[in-house]
């Protein structure tokens, strides 16, 4: 069996159905024939300019780089040509979150050092003092202008239209930034062979001719809901994209509108819809009950990169009831690890069934846990996971170490195995608060608030205390009046004492950053402040 590059399954899928439509953002509509040739020309452009592989993969360290880095600050429409272009020209497409401050992009591309950048024209007057690098490339959405000494989108492919790019290799690197909910993001180092098989549903293909089969008849189209410069939404993106499915992408560039996507899967008669947990749940909910939408061609809603309550879950099957709710679990480090479902007929999956090469590591990483253990430990995974985190030899070898003779990725989520093999998921170890000797894992606190029927969304943090050292803090969004008191009662029906938040804050609205994930980093110093206000 051989392993693929990403740019080579593209061609093949473009020489099989040319005219099979591939992506469609707004009113933009391109076959796979287009996408092929867009991203051939783009590859072409970046390599003119010399641009590439400057030391192959087996001189390196596993956290080094030797090809050209170019980073994507961009909305949907066009993301997966940039990123597709930029790996057929051997260079490293990086994710740039736009939701950052300047200075926070200013500091991110410092680490990067890319020698290209790719631009949605109407981010570049946020980000116009912080753009720097030998080749600026503007892609017109609508708004702004282009920053001084930049090319067009269209320019740069008109001038690559002559063939100039090297072949590319399964070793070649995609780079994808960590979210940075807790710290200063990273960048793991996915070999192109490796994401390809364990996250966008490849396989190491005998021959062309078995792609050529495994794309020849497609199902409904594939709406990313979510935005593309995260994890959860390239991977199913691409998962979709690389089986030759239509794929609809959400236009990013105007506020979240959950009407707009409704109508969208109405109209482009849409199978398998994927969103960011309550963020982008609590809102498809709210309007599914304000009308009706024709949605009988949908089959599946996939919810990634953050939890979705088991409440919401239900209410999207109550009005969507032929739908299976699929619940992934994974991380920028691990690909897509594992998934459970959930029918209308059928209870709300808490435990997730492990793809290849998923495990539990012990919890001092001495070996890995059989099923039915009493111990929580580290979700993690071996065979097809990251080379490294770029430019950072100490951080790479402690999240990608080697136990009992494998190299495993571990996550950073606690985690234990059950009797059957599933795997239950405990939250973050960086999230979870030791209040009175005892450790409290916040997402199972928040699970709770947030099926309150009064709780719109919520959060729970950590908060110095002199008797507890840390004291367990809710921080809720209400829909309708709750109190505090009404809500630690709820608590009292489900958990022990110790995890009952001493004091439940209520804002207008919870801070998530754009991929739907909770704001940490907000929620933890709005709770200092309320207690230094009170003191």
């Amino acid at each position: 069996m051989t392993e693929w590059t990403i740019g080579a399954v593209i061609d093949a899928i473009a020489d099989a159905v040319p005219d099979r439509e591939m992506t469609v953002c707004g009113t933009r509509r391109s076959t796979f024939a287009q996408g092929a040739d867009r991203t051939r020309r783009l590859a072409n452009f970046l390599a003119r300019h010399g641009l590439g592989a400057h030391v192959e993969r087996d001189k390196l360290h596993r956290w080094e780089c030797g090809q050209d880095r170019v980073a994507l600050l961009m909305h949907n429409d066009l993301y997966p040509d940039a990123v597709i272009g930029c790996l057929k020209a051997r260079t490293v497409p990086v994710n740039v979150n736009y939701h950052y401050a300047p200075g926070e992009v200013a500091d991110l591309l410092e680490y990067l050092q890319p020698r290209a950048i790719i631009y949605h024209r109407s981010l570049g007057a946020t980000f116009a003092d912080v753009l720097s690098a030998e080749l600026l490339i503007s892609v017109d959405d609508g708004d702004g202008a282009e920053i001084t000494g930049s090319v067009s989108w269209d320019e740069a492919l008109a001038q690559g239209d002559a063939d100039c790019a090297p072949p590319g290799s399964p070793d070649d690197l995609l780079m994808v930034c960590t979210g940075g909910t807790t710290g200063r993001p990273k960048g793991v180092l996915w070999r192109q062979g490796d994401i390809y098989v364990s996250s966008m549903n490849g396989a190491d293909h005998e021959d062309v001719g078995e792609i050529h089969q495994k794309v020849a008849n497609a199902g409904p189209p594939w709406f990313a809901v979510s935005p593309l410069m995260h994890a959860a939404g390239m991977w199913t993106a691409f998962s979709g994209l690389l089986s030759g499915q239509t794929v609809v992408l959400h236009d990013t560039k105007a506020s979240f509108d959950p009407a707009t996507v409704l109508e969208t899967a109405e109209r482009e008669k849409i199978g398998l819809m994927t969103m960011v947990g309550d963020a982008y749940a609590a809102p498809l909910v709210e309007e599914l009950g304000r009308r009706s939408y024709e949605l009988s061609s949908m089959f599946a809603i996939g919810t990634g990169g953050a939890a979705t309550n088991p409440k919401h879950q239900r209410a999207l099957l109550e009005h969507i009831p032929q739908i299976t709710i699929i619940n992934g679990f994974g991380s920028s480090e691990t690909g897509n690890m594992g998934f459970g479902h959930t029918q209308r007929q059928t209870e709300t999956a808490d435990t997730f069934q492990l793809r290849a090469g998923g495990l539990v590591l012990a919890e001092d990483y001495t070996r890995f846990l059989e099923p039915g253990e009493a111990q929580v430990g580290w979700a993690a995974r071996n065979g097809r996971i990251p080379l490294g985190y770029f430019d950072d030899a100490e951080a790479t070898a402690k999240t990608f170490p080697e136990v009992d003779g494998q190299r495993v990725v571990v996550s950073g989520d606690r985690a234990a195995l059950e009797s059957d093999g599933t795997l239950r998921l405990y939250g973050r170890d960086s999230l979870v608060v030791n209040t009175g000797g005892e450790k409290v894992f916040v997402e199972e606190v928040e699970a709770v608030l947030r099926a309150h029927p009064a709780v719109a969304d919520a959060l729970v943090v950590g908060r110095p205390s002199e008797r507890w050292g840390e004291e367990i803090i809710g921080i809720v969004a209400a829909r309708a009046d709750v109190t505090a008191d009404t809500l630690r009662r709820h608590c009292a029906t489900d958990l022990a004492r110790f995890k009952i938040p001493k004091d439940v804050l209520f804002v207008e609205r919870i801070r998530r950053l754009g991929n739907g994930k909770a704001d940490y980093r907000w929620a933890k110093t709005y709770a200092a402040q309320q207690l230094e206000t009170t003191s």
